[in-house]
Parts: C-alpha cells; structure tokens; sequence
C-alpha cells in the first residue's frame, strides 16, 4: 500500500498532498508541468523533506514528521527511472547493471539478473556503453538497473519525455511488461495523457499543488467536470475491454466490453487478454436512426447520459462544439456542433446511435491492463 500525506513550501508555491492506493500496477501522477507532481515523488525518494506529513510504503514509513522519521535516501529502498537515464557512460551496461545490484538491500527476495535482461530485451547491449546507445535502449538500462537495486517501490519521472514518438512506442510495451512481471509498485509521472491511458490503472490528478482526484483511469477521464486537467482538446472515452477474437482476412480485432463489442485494426494480443481502448470524441458521430450502408463498422445503441454545460471560450465567444456522455453500456464521450445538438433535438434520455470507425480508435492505448483493488483520497 502506498499512503501519502505530506505538505511542503516551496517560496510562493505550496503542496498539499494526500491519498492513498493499494492499486497494483501503476499509480500515475498526471498534472501539467509545474503542478509539483516531480516534488512529490522526490519526497517519497527523499530527494526533498516535506515540512510535515507521513509517508508510508507497504507498511514501512519513510517519513513521519510528528515522530522524528526520515530514513535516508539509501535506507528507503526506492528505485528511481529520471526523465534522463542517468547511467555511468564509464561503465559498459552490464557494470551499470550491477551497480543497481550492489545497491540491493540484504535479505529477502532478491530480483533475478536474467530475468531483467529477458523481460527488458537488452542481452545483446550487455557489453556497449550507454553513449553507443538509443534513447530507448537507455531508458531500458536505467529501468533495468533500478530493479536490480531491489526496491519496495519503484518511481518513474517522465522517463519517456526525451524520446521522439518512435522511440517512446518501442519502450512502452517493456515498461508493460515490468509491470506484469515483478510484483513492485509504481508510481509513475508524467504529463502526456495517452502515456497515463495506456499504463496506469490508478490516476492521482495534481493540480496546482493539490490532489485533485484520485480513482481508476476510465472513471476520471470519464468525468466532464474534469475535463480542466485531464484535457479537452482530447477528450474521449478510456473503456476496459477483452480481446474476443481475430480477423485475419480483414486484420481487424474484436473486443468484447460491458455492452457490446469493438472492431479495431489488428491486436498483437491473445483471446483473453484485457486491454483499454480509448476513443477521442471528436471522433464519433451520432445517428437517431440504426444507420444502413455506411463505413463505419462499429454502430452501438445507447441513450445520452450527459450533455455538456455551454461555456465561452477564453475570448469571450461562445464554442460551436459541445460534448455529450452516451451511455452504451458504459460511459462514451461524443463531441458535436451545436448546431447538430440542436438540429436532432438531443436530450438527456434519448435513444442514439453511437458511430466508429475502426481506424479512428487510438491504437497506442491499447496495452494489456492489471486489475485495480483499492484507491483513497
């Protein structure tokens, strides 16, 4: 279990932070820049002191300022992935490696070297040194040696934001697999939303210092009243679906969800793996009638849950666009003119259809997914 309560002043800027998560699998940290999501994780690292508060790992406390508590950085047995890799350029990648595993705690359960390598695919790297490689391949090390240091939890600052998308789609799937492989927690931060989307199962939404949320990623990112901090420009739908089965002639997927099914472009995932498909609004139309011969190739009945309130934009003017919350089973997040909303006499109650298509859902959200059990604010 993770339990944060701390507060720090920073000059003018103050934090005040507090929740709690016995979520396994990623606890994710979103915010924009300057929100004080790195200042929280550095004083679980104890990189920075709070002022006052508690912090508790798996029922170790790090730091408790009314009982005299903090540990050293090297007694608190966390691993920490830097938005730079930070490794030894000295050093070939099997000695950076092994300095992670001197660093290890005697006693209790030891993380196995080989399997490190394996599940992060850098056997073949052993030997090079880090300037001779990628960004990614970097990353991979430096997330490589924090495991073998053994830790109770594992920290994670933006480790993605120096790498252009291509790199940052090859190392996505390893941090997936770091997840599901070794039983350590994560709390990751970062301010790039499809990132949180497809890793995280708990979201912790910092704002300005504070926790303005805290709970599983579809049901925050669901939320209009939200829609400040998790972004409007790409609002949409995070929904938790299961791979059905495969379409080889059409290279198409099928996912089954609670309330019907999905047809996406090719899934490189076995039948039965659970996986989060995420659907942008802007990308989904609406019919009154069940519609005949059209491309889209997913058309779900639903009725609207939510019409979104009309508000100016930053101008002063009035936004021709509104979003409205279709209930097709669960929660999916469309965005029309309103001049559509008008012409169709949307209501709240009505019987719609839903229309996708296939091409439009976001491919790089759909990782396979842990399950959530606890989440406190």
């Amino acid at each position: 279990m993770i339990a944060i309560d701390v507060q720090k002043q920073l000059g003018s800027f103050s934090i005040s932070t507090k929740f709690e998560s016995q979520a396994r699998g990623i606890v994710a940290l979103f915010g924009q820049s300057g929100s004080g999501k790195t200042s929280i994780i550095n004083m679980i690292a104890g990189l920075l002191k709070p002022d006052s508060g508690r912090i508790e790992i798996d029922g170790r406390v790090l730091f408790d300022a009314e009982n005299n508590i903090n540990l050293k950085i090297e007694e608190r047995r966390i691993g920490y992935v830097f938005q730079e890799s930070r490794l030894f350029p000295h050093l070939s990648v099997r000695r950076n490696l092994h300095y992670g595993r001197k660093r290890a705690p005697t006693g209790g359960r030891e993380v196995d070297f080989d399997q490190v390598i394996d599940v992060l695919g850098i056997g073949h790297l052993l030997d090079q040194k880090p300037l001779t490689l990628s960004g990614g391949e970097q990353q991979r090390v430096a997330l490589g040696r924090a495991l073998l240091s053994n830790p109770d939890i594992l920290l994670m600052d933006e480790p993605l934001a120096s790498l252009d998308v291509a790199r940052k789609s090859e190392i996505l799937p390893f941090i997936e697999m770091v997840r599901d492989s070794f039983d350590v927690p994560i709390v990751y931060v970062s301010h790039a939303i499809d990132e949180i989307i497809r890793l995280a199962d708990t979201l912790v939404l910092v704002d300005n210092g504070e926790i303005a949320a805290v709970g599983p990623v579809e049901a925050l990112t669901s939320r209009l009243d939200l829609r400040r901090l998790t972004g409007r420009y790409d609002a949409g739908s995070v929904i938790p679906a299961t791979v059905d089965s495969h379409d080889e002639k059409y290279g198409l997927t099928t996912l089954s969800f609670n309330g019907g099914t999905l047809r996406v472009p090719h899934v490189t995932a076995r039948e039965g793996t659970n996986v989060r498909v995420r659907i942008r609004a802007h990308e989904v139309s609406l019919s009154l009638q069940k519609p005949d011969g059209v491309s889209q190739i997913n058309v779900l009945h639903g009725k609207i849950r939510e019409i979104g309130g009309i508000r100016d934009n930053h101008d002063g003017t009035t936004p021709h666009d509104i979003d409205i919350c279709v209930d097709i089973g669960v929660p999916l997040w469309v965005r029309i003119t309103r001049w559509s909303l008008d012409q169709m006499a949307l209501s709240e109650g009505k019987e719609v259809y839903a229309l996708i298509k296939s091409t439009s859902i976001d491919r790089q959200s759909l990782g396979q997914k842990t399950h959530i059990t606890e989440i406190k604010k």
